[in-house]
């Protein structure tokens, strides 16, 4: 067969008559940008005519010092690189020195070693230091078309895994929210504090109490950024707002058909949370039927979703909470020891802040930043009055807090915040000490009044509030906002 030979120093290149450089593979041109780094210009010649007519951009460089900026500029997919330049003339220590800058430019990038004094240790040597692939010198046209088809290949891929990575980094941080950090300086947080500091660096269950308000869902989140999960997914659920008949398909998934509205498969949060962590709130709320079910998945470390019939693994960190006192719900039979046993291997209490007050000044001045920032206020708040919110025992807790100052941030008229919105003409203190009662049969001051005392005497908590209310927790939440409580 005839056929072209063209011959380099150090390449060989032949092209047969049917095996033209335009009709080589017969493939379309790639849309990849190659780089050739070669002392060689031979080399570079060869290289770039064979290479220019399947992919987009080759470039060539005769010397490694301009690497940086020309990555910089082309964000090549695959480069070529020669292991032996001007310092020594067989090593090949100035290859893995470059192949090391490159790498640590761009992880994506993928390279191919050649050298002209190869044998099989410096191959596996160059393999193990990173590069896709490695050549000798002469090298025959088909042997690299094939090398960098792989290569540009394996580019492509790292490229969809580093976007795909990135994209579930996003969905992580929207799932987990922006968040509040969790603040606090007192003796009673720098206790909780220390015990998140332990704790999170394990996998061990962690249960949070503490009334409504006082930061659980934050301690949680403070948890999974200082576990070694904190790359991963954190998921939150409400545990009293999920009905019975959707408990199972709410945490294990469900498939299609299960039951009547199951019209496609759903995936449940224990396996949404997978290799996360998963923060199950209210969990004093759980019957006692769908308690035996979690006990179940936590100990076999397997779920089912419903309409299943084979088990799937579970790898999450579990955190809970509830503003119920459970050891309490143990005595009273309406929750199970096993169960508690399960989720408190560490058991943290978070304190009201009626008895911390120290951290007053630090959570009013936080939130007044943040709701400055959020409605494009900037406002200051004198000594006088941070003593006056120091002083009120905030039933609500942080929750009631943070939402007294956003009201005063909003309706502040002057540069100072007016925290005639959060207080009455009598003192922060006198507030809490007695609700007053009303002085005429008015339907919505018998109301605000009902609920106040109400929550009064459950000490913030949402649900027994509502339970002895007659409410649902949906109810009472759309009553505590129209009266602000």
């Amino acid at each position: 067969m005839d056929s072209i030979c063209f011959i380099f120093a150090g390449a060989q290149v032949e092209l047969h008559n049917d095996q033209h450089p335009d009709r080589i593979y017969n493939s379309m041109k790639q849309p990849g940008r190659i780089l050739i780094v070669d002392d060689n210009p031979d080399i570079l010649i060869a290289s770039r005519l064979l290479l220019k007519k399947h992919y987009s951009l080759v470039k060539t460089c005769a010397e490694p010092e301009p690497l940086t900026n020309l990555i910089a500029q082309f964000e090549f997919d695959v480069i070529v690189l020669d292991m032996n330049f001007t310092q020594d003339a067989i090593s090949g220590q100035e290859g893995f020195h470059w192949l090391k800058t490159i790498l640590s430019i761009d992880a994506s990038i993928v390279v191919i070693m050649m050298t002209a004094y190869a044998d099989i240790q410096l191959a596996v040597d160059a393999i193990k230091a990173g590069a896709s692939d490695f050549l000798a010198k002469p090298w025959q046209n088909d042997q690299l078309v094939a090398s960098m088809a792989a290569a540009f290949s394996h580019s492509q891929s790292k490229k969809t895994v580093d976007r795909l990575t990135r994209q579930t980094q996003g969905l992580s941080l929207a799932m987990q929210g922006a968040g509040h950090p969790f603040i606090g300086q007192s003796p009673a947080m720098l206790k909780v504090l220390s015990v998140i500091e332990k704790a999170a660096k394990t996998d061990a269950n962690i249960l949070l109490l503490g009334e409504s308000g006082t930061g659980k869902e934050l301690a949680a989140r403070a948890i999974h950024q200082a576990s070694l999960r904190a790359n991963q997914t954190f998921l939150s659920l409400d545990m009293g707002a999920i009905s019975g008949s959707l408990f199972e398909s709410e945490l294990f998934g469900h498939k299609k058909g299960a039951f009547t509205d199951a019209k496609v498969d759903r995936i449940g949060r224990f396996e949404l949370a997978k290799g996360g962590s998963l923060f199950l709130d209210e969990l004093g709320n759980l019957p006692l039927s769908q308690q035996a079910k979690l006990l179940a998945a936590l100990q076999n470390r397997q779920i089912t979703p419903v309409g299943a019939s084979k088990p799937i693994n579970i790898d999450i960190r579990l955190i809970c909470a509830s503003n119920n006192n459970l050891h309490q719900s143990v005595e009273d039979n309406t929750f199970r020891q096993d169960l508690l046993y399960r989720v408190n291997t560490i058991e943290i209490t978070l304190p009201p802040l009626r008895e911390r007050k120290e951290d007053i000044p630090l959570l009013v001045d936080y939130y007044l930043q943040y709701h400055g920032q959020r409605y494009r206020r900037d406002l200051l708040i004198n000594a006088s009055d941070m003593q006056r919110l120091t002083r009120y025992s905030w039933p609500g807790n942080i929750r009631e807090l943070a939402h007294a100052i956003e009201r005063a941030v909003i309706l502040s008229d002057s540069d100072q915040l007016d925290i005639s919105s959060i207080i009455s003409s009598s003192s922060l203190s006198e507030r809490t000490k007695k609700t007053p009662t009303p002085e005429r049969f008015n339907l919505e001051q018998v109301e605000h009044t009902t609920i106040a005392n109400a929550l009064s005497h459950f000490k913030g908590n949402i649900s027994k509030a509502a339970k002895a209310l007659g409410l649902t927790r949906g109810a009472l939440y759309r009553r505590l906002e129209k009266y602000d409580l």
